[in-house]
C-alpha cells in the first residue's frame, strides 16, 4: 500500500526478492498539470508495468474493497507512504500490517519526517519498520537503520538516499517476519518524555515563508529542508517593481565578520545585496544568505545569475 515515488523502490525490492505480491493498493487517479489530465500514482505506474494487480479504493472501509482484500488471503500487509488505515484493514492479515517510516521512531512521528529533520539541522536520521496500531506512528518497532545528514544535504538528497535504504530495510523486515525471527520493541517513552520528542507535522505554506529576522543558520536549514519541494520563499519588493514571490532552492550562509568595522556587518534583516548581477545576498539576523538557485513567480527554476540578468531593475530590492 503506497502512492508516491518513495514507495516504488520498496515495491520493486520486494518483487526482486521473490515475494508473492497479491495486489498493490494506491490512491485513485487524480487530475494534474495545466491540462488537468488524469494522472496515475507513481506506484500504480510501476505496478501496471510489472503485471501487478492494482486496487484504488475511494473509501478504505467500503464493503467491496474489504471483500477484495479478504479474497487475497494475504499473510502480511506492507505500507509505505499511504494514508491512514482503519483497524478493519490493518488488523486483517494474520501476520499483521507493517509500515516503513522515514525517521528513527519515536522521534519525528508525522507526515514530513525528512523535511523536519533537515529543517531542524539534524546531523543524522534513519528509517524504522513497525507494526501498525491505533495511534499514528506509535506501533512496536521491528527494525531500524541510521543515516547521516550532511551539512549541505537537502530534503531531496535525503529522500533519494532514504528511499533506497528503506527498501532494503523493509525487505529484511519482511524476511524476518516470515521466518518469525524478530522482536517487536515498544517505542520507549519515559514519563514526561513525550514533551521531548520532535514532531514531523505536515508542511504548510507558513512553514515555507522565510523570516529574515532569524539566525542565518536557521534560514539555511529551512531552505535546504524544503528543497526541492515545496521550497522556502520570500517576498521581493522595491519602490520600482511590483512585489513578487521568490522561491529559494539552495544557498550558503556566511556569518557577519564582527571583527571588521564595515557597513556590511550591520545591514538590517531582509537587505538585498547584488554584486555584478552574478551574486545575490540577503541579510539575516547575524549574517548573509548567499542565494544560489531560485524561481520567480510564474517562471522556471534557474541559477541566481540567470535570474539577476533577467531583471530590468534590481536596485533598492528588499526581502520580507
Amino acid at each position: 500500500m503506497g502512492t508516491p515515488e518513495f514507495a516504488v523502490a520498496s515495491l520493486e525490492k520486494l518483487q526482486q526478492d521473490g515475494y508473492s505480491i497479491g495486489a498493490v493498493v494506491t490512491a485513485p487517479d487524480k487530475p494534474a498539470g495545466r491540462g488537468k489530465k488524469m494522472q496515475a500514482s507513481a506506484i500504480k505506474q510501476f505496478a501496471e508495468a510489472n503485471g501487478l494487480k492494482v486496487l484504488q479504493p475511494e473509501k478504505l472501509k467500503s464493503a467491496d474493497f474489504l471483500d477484495e482484500l479478504t479474497a487475497l488471503q494475504a499473510d502480511l500487509f506492507v505500507v509505505v507512504a499511504f494514508r491512514m488505515l482503519p483497524e478493519v484493514v490493518w488488523n486483517m492479515p494474520p501476520k499483521g500490517t507493517i509500515n516503513l517510516h522515514a525517521s528513527l521512531l519515536p522521534q519525528y512521528r508525522g507526515a514530513a519526517p525528512i523535511n523536519r529533520a533537515v529543517m531542524n539541522g539534524e546531523t543524522g536520521t534513519g528509517l524504522s519498520t513497525f507494526f501498525l496500531t491505533h495511534e499514528i506512528d506509535t506501533g512496536n518497532v521491528i527494525a531500524q537503520v541510521k543515516l547521516p545528514i550532511g551539512f549541505s544535504d537537502n530534503a531531496g538528497d535525503m529522500h533519494d538516499r532514504m528511499m533506497l535504504a528503506g527498501a532494503d530495510l523493509l525487505s529484511e523486515t519482511v524476511e524476518r517476519i516470515i521466518n518469525n525471527n524478530y522482536r517487536a520493541i515498544p517505542q520507549s517513552e519515559e514519563k514526561g518524555a513525550e514533551n521531548d520528542l520532535k514532531k514531523a507535522p505536515k508542511i504548510f505554506k507558513e512553514d515555507c515563508l522565510i523570516n529574515w529576522h532569524q539566525s542565518g543558520l536557521i534560514i539555511y536549514n529551512q531552505i535546504r529542508g524544503l528543497s526541492p519541494y515545496p521550497a522556502a520563499f520570500t517576498e521581493i519588493h522595491s519602490p520600482k517593481i511590483e512585489t513578487y514571490q521568490l522561491k529559494i532552492f539552495s544557498s550558503t550562509f556566511e556569518p557577519f565578520d564582527t571583527d571588521k568595522d564595515s557597513v556590511l556587518n550591520s545591514m538590517p534583516p531582509g537587505s538585498v545585496l547584488i554584486e555584478g548581477r552574478k551574486n545575490m545576498r540577503i541579510a539575516a539576523q547575524d549574517g548573509w544568505i548567499s542565494v544560489k538557485e531560485v524561481q520567480q513567480s510564474g517562471r522556471k527554476r534557474m541559477s541566481v545569475g540567470d535570474y539577476l540578468r533577467g531583471l530590468t531593475n534590481c536596485s533598492d530590492l528588499k526581502a520580507s
